[in-house]
């Protein structure tokens, strides 16, 4: 028995509306950017502790506006915070969804590699049976594996 992680079909059809669905959800987020990864790695982090300091740090600016220097912007600060708080469960669930879709795909792609490993083994096996019209099919998945030449001897000279 081979391999077989998963078994399902994809039509075209449910494919392309998978995509214009993403599409139309990329839409809703006009904002979006991307980071390159020097900023991901330079920028400040909110994390789980963090949330809390920045709530505490709007809720006193908001109510200390004489200590909010003026190129910091109170508005700004809070919707930044709620929005970072909106993303988060839109953020969670993309993960999840994309963690799956990449499990199934490596998973369909396994088990395509696993089977025509086998039928490749089992072509081999024939053309050294002697099975005729079987070494065209073999030289051409043979492609896959390049021929590697064995370590030859090194000797040393006295």
């Amino acid at each position: 028995m081979t391999q077989n992680f998963v078994t399902a079909e994809l039509t075209d059809a449910v494919k392309d509306e998978i995509i214009t669905k993403i599409a139309e959800i990329t839409a809703l987020l006009p904002f979006v950017i991307n980071l390159s990864p020097e900023e991901r790695k330079q920028i400040p982090k909110m994390g789980d502790k963090s949330i809390a300091f920045v709530e505490k740090s709007l809720e006193l600016a908001a109510a200390n506006t004489e200590l909010v220097p003026p190129y910091l912007s109170i508005e700004e600060l809070g919707k930044d915070f709620q929005l970072s708080k909106q993303l988060f469960p839109i953020q969670m669930a993309l993960a999840s969804l994309s963690e799956k879709v990449s499990d199934t795909q490596m998973a369909a792609g396994s088990d395509a590699y696993a089977a025509s490993l086998i039928f490749y083994n089992t072509m081999k096996g024939a053309a050294r049976a002697g099975v005729p019209g079987v070494d065209t099919a073999v030289s051409q998945l043979k492609e896959r594996f390049p021929y590697r030449k064995k370590k030859e001897e090194i000797v040393a000279e006295d």
